[in-house]
């Protein structure tokens, strides 16, 4: 197949930008190629960056029967059958439902929890390396020990999500049903149709159950970080209860086991479907199946159980680091949710007044002030939109803008991975990365490692510069910046 170059494709004005204030238009390409149209935002270096494999992908994409949009955000990059940074959108009558769209790590996204703590209160370096041991210590990784969590059920958490968990695990309100980690959230609990649980093996219970509450490997982290507040969005910020100079902590992962089992045995499921029913593209990785075929109903009734178990993951995360938090800073610590949300996930939305369904992969929702979709909370605002940047850069905190609509609300979820892994570890040294992390001087990003060389995978020359990222958000409309986050810790996971 041929090779398509971003330079040499005919780039003209969709209707989707036609609405864009011309300055965001430099941020804005819709590339022509044969099976359709890829509208991708990213500004004009950016654009100029992307492989031309991203394109061949895109092609494949939009060979899916009944496709109606594709989009790009500023850090797409290949992925496994559909790039990360995509989003897809089918009608509901004749959809389509495609774990390859959705990724691997079905539920995969960021949360991000507000302090009642000050930067100058881990200035110090050695209270740091505390902290961080500290949530070593409650954190797993990988798995808790036998008999943890003896009061959680699995099957309460699979099916109802976070209203599946025991009142202990809800501490920031007296009252369950209207606790800020029931309703800061995307959905609480994302409902399906139980029958096909029936058919799980005993091991993917245990398993799951015993990887709640961990943080797994790769990309996944948490960190502690400090706000820098956005001058033209101070009012959201205070409205959010942010701060200049406020700890946050932000926790970034999945479904963990649960969600591993469903993509591998639900995504072979869709493609003995695609081969019953004749259906294909050029590239034999990209697996689909239509909604209404007993395959897609399965894996979308599957899909949402592990949607589930990662909010809830996310959850217990942060419920093992606020005790980590206690211990080092006393009773008087506070750590309110901000908000949690997911870049990897499929459902029904409804947008210009009808009902679509959405995949993203690796892009996070949006919405502006007003949308229908916000939880209350944040109906005068937009709900917080989490991006986190790469170890030793910032994240951002955002706020979807309506124009956002020309990309079904969606933007980045991160900085976008430029090397593979093993290419970061032939290119990058162990010294650079300890230089990114400004080791040895008082701005100094303490991690949970020893040795940098065992995470130097994840190093940030591994990632775009998410500064540039952000930028191509704001500068196509898609949403606005309310906060900077400043790393001042990070606990990542080594990859096996």
């Amino acid at each position: 197949m041929k090779s398509f170059n971003p330079i040499e494709a005919n780039l003209p004005k969709s209707n989707a930008a036609s609405e864009f204030p011309a300055e965001a238009k430099s941020c804005y390409h819709e590339v022509k190629l044969p099976a359709g149209s890829v509208h991708v935002f990213a500004d004009e270096n950016l654009f100029a960056g992307l492989d031309s494999r991203i394109f061949e992908m895109a092609n494949h994409n939009l060979q899916i029967p009944g496709i109606r949009y594709m989009g790009y955000t500023p850090d797409v990059h290949v992925g496994i059958g559909t790039c990360i940074g995509t989003t897809a959108v089918w009608g509901m009558n004749d959809g389509i439902v495609s774990p390859s769209i959705v990724g691997s790590d079905i539920g995969c996204g960021m949360r991000v929890h507000l302090t009642n703590l000050h930067r100058r209160d881990l200035q110090d370096l050695r209270l740091r390396r505390k902290l961080v041991n500290r949530i070593e210590k409650y954190l797993p990784m990988e798995s808790h020990k036998k008999g943890a969590f003896s009061d959680l059920r699995m099957d309460h958490i699979v099916q109802k999500g976070l209203k599946g968990l025991p009142s202990k695990y809800l501490p920031d309100s007296a009252s369950s049903k209207r606790s800020p980690s029931l309703t800061h959230v995307e959905r609480a609990r994302f409902a399906f149709d139980p029958e096909e649980l029936n058919a799980v093996q005993e091991t993917y219970w245990v398993k799951g159950l015993r990887q709640l509450g961990t943080l797994g490997g790769g990309n996944h982290f948490a960190e502690i970080q400090y706000l820098e507040i956005a001058e033209e969005n101070r009012h959201i910020a205070e409205q959010w209860g942010m701060k200049d100079g406020q700890v946050v902590v932000m926790i970034h992962s999945g479904s963990r086991a649960w969600g591993a089992m469903v993509s591998q045995h639900y995504t072979s499921t869709a493609a003995r479907a695609m081969k019953r029913l004749g259906l294909g593209t050029s590239d034999p990785k990209l697996i689909f199946a239509p909604l209404d075929s007993p395959e897609g109903r399965r894996y979308t009734n599957m899909m949402a159980s592990a949607l589930n178990v990662a909010v809830v993951n996310r959850h217990l995360i942060a419920y093992a680091i606020r005790e980590a938090f206690l211990d080092v800073f006393g009773p008087s610590f506070k750590m309110n949710i901000l908000y949690d949300l997911m870049h990897n996930y499929a459902w029904e939305e409804q947008h210009g007044g009808q009902d679509w369904f959405v995949h993203r992969k690796g892009a996070t929702r949006a919405l502006p002030a007003g949308h229908p979709d916000n939880p209350e909370a944040y109906m005068q605002t937009g709900h917080p939109a989490l991006i986190p940047g790469s170890m030793g850069t910032a994240s951002y905190i955002m706020a979807g803008l309506p124009s956002g609509a020309d990309n079904y609300h969606s933007i980045c979820h991160g900085a976008g991975r430029i090397r593979s892994r093993s290419a970061t570890k032939r290119l990058v040294t162990v010294d650079e990365f300890a230089a990114a992390l400004k080791v040895g001087t008082e701005e100094e990003v303490i991690v949970n490692h020893n040795s940098l060389g065992v995470i130097l995978d994840e190093s940030p020359q591994a990632y775009k510069d998410v500064d540039q990222i952000i930028g191509s958000v704001t500068g196509a409309g898609l949403a606005s910046v309310v906060a900077k986050c400043r790393p001042l810790a990070a606990v990542k996971g080594a990859r096996s």
